[in-house]
């Protein structure tokens, strides 16, 4: 049986944060997202691997501009 391919990070929450420009749902970028159906799965994994650190800094910049709110 042929490996599953990687599955897309999409989790219905889509908004593009305006300063990151990335998915708050999926810390996908724009084209990121339009071309997952037609990426390979190097291609995907490649891009899994960015998410955990997008999100991190994606966070903490909101983080940083809701303490200079206050």
């Amino acid at each position: 049986m042929p490996p599953r391919p990687i599955a897309s990070p999409c989790v219905k929450i889509c908004s593009v944060d305006p300063i990151a420009r990335v998915c708050i749902g999926c810390d996908r970028t724009l084209d990121e997202i339009g071309a997952w159906g037609s990426m390979t799965d190097a291609a995907r994994a490649a891009v899994m691997a960015l998410l955990p650190e997008r999100r991190r800094r994606r966070e903490a910049a909101r983080a940083a501009a809701a303490q200079q709110q206050q």
